[in-house]
């Protein structure tokens, strides 16, 4: 990665010092006004610390609430999900975590409905993703905390990334009928992605600031995403482990759970790491969860 550091510092050296430019004509030689001219059209994304990026990936009005717990609680209720993805930037690389509803939504106004819920795209990953002068193909890793089409929509964006996934999950997303929730279509590009096995838990930087756990249950492959963050600390990205912060808070399973009983061991995973590490987690489909993060650009680090 040394060459990204040297051209971030140029791109910086550049950008502070616009009104020196005619000196620097003068005085060097021309290769220094090209590699400046190259810094300020492309800038370098490198980063120095670890930073978390939620990104509004959709948005998804719930037609009946009884798909996320089999109790009956909210049986009949209308309900809305956020439907954000995660990119986490390290010194060593850039993973985004899960990729959202799907770019080609955004171009549909009155959004896709199916028998769960009417999703929208206000915002495409790739416009997202240029604010910080990046695009798809730079992307080191990409990582699914499951395969479910709204967790799963860009993915075939990321076929030059090296896919971080349980091939379990890989091999029941991609069985015939398609289990209910998944679109295989969406996942063309892990037919020649580079796949790294995560069926046990996989410590994505060798650092233990990013790792990915097995969380089973609401897939057969499942898993949930810890960071530790310079500032911040311990953070939990929970996929779909939990879809609100009632299911969190009361341990609701939807029934449409692949394991009740993988569920609940999972929610018991989270509950010993919350306790031991301090973790604070995230319900990816809570809208107050998502609101508290930074708003993007800004990160959390």
């Amino acid at each position: 990665m040394r060459w990204r550091r040297q051209m971030y510092e140029a791109n910086k050296y550049c950008l502070n010092n616009r009104k020196r430019w005619p000196r620097v004509i003068g005085s060097f030689l021309f290769s220094a006004i090209v590699l400046c001219g190259a810094a300020v059209a492309a800038p370098v994304a490198y980063v120095d610390s670890l930073r978390l990026y939620a990104i509004d990936c959709g948005h998804l009005d719930i037609l009946d609430m009884a798909w996320f717990a089999d109790t009956g609680e909210h049986a009949g209720e209308k309900g809305e999900m956020a439907a954000p993805c995660f990119l986490i930037r390290h010194p060593k690389g850039d993973l985004l975590w899960d990729t959202g509803l799907g770019d080609r939504l955004a171009a549909l106004p009155d959004g896709e409905a199916n028998a769960v819920a009417v999703s929208r795209v206000r915002v495409t990953l790739q416009s997202q993703l240029q604010q910080l002068g990046l695009k798809p193909s730079d992307i080191n890793y990409v990582a699914f905390s499951h395969l479910h089409a709204d967790h799963a929509g860009n993915a075939n964006l990321f076929g030059g990334a090296t896919w971080l996934i349980d091939p379990v999950e890989l091999k029941w997303a991609l069985s015939k009928p398609a289990p209910l929730g998944v679109d295989s279509t969406l996942l063309g590009a892990a037919a020649h992605a580079k796949i790294i096995s995560t069926a046990i838990d996989y410590d994505v930087f060798g650092d233990g600031s990013v790792r990915i756990l097995k969380a089973h249950g609401h897939t057969p492959g499942h898993q949930i995403l810890m960071l530790q963050l310079p500032r911040a600390g311990a953070i939990i990205l929970s996929g779909d482990l939990f879809h609100t912060r009632e299911n969190y808070e009361k341990s609701l399973v939807p029934p449409t759970n692949v394991s009740r009983a993988d569920t609940l061991a999972s929610f018991n995973r989270v509950a010993g790491l919350v306790k031991n590490m301090h973790a604070r987690v995230i319900v990816q489909h809570s809208q107050e969860d998502f609101a508290a993060f930074p708003h993007f650009p800004e990160f959390l680090q």
